[in-house]
């Protein structure tokens, strides 16, 4: 009798083989984030701040040096 080759030949033990690892499969990783900038002490960071008028004013009446008088006020506040 001549085998029919229109039919694959089914193997259980192959095809839980197959199902199991297509459920296993291992994604691929991500690349590990980079490392957060170590802040250095005492650096200062640029910001956008909005202010009212009045005070801007007040903080630049006495010259340059304005924002580190800011800066010495908000720490003041801030209690630092």
């Amino acid at each position: 009798m001549a085998m029919d080759r229109t039919r694959r030949p089914s193997d259980p033990r192959q095809a839980a083989e197959a199902a199991f690892k297509a459920v296993t499969r291992k994604t691929p990783e991500a690349p590990p984030a980079a490392p957060a900038p170590v802040a250095i002490p005492g650096a200062r960071e640029s910001v956008t701040l909005r202010l009212d008028r009045a005070v801007l004013e007040h903080f630049q009446k006495d010259g340059p040096g304005w924002q580190d008088r800011i800066n010495a006020a908000l720490k003041a506040a801030a209690g630092l």
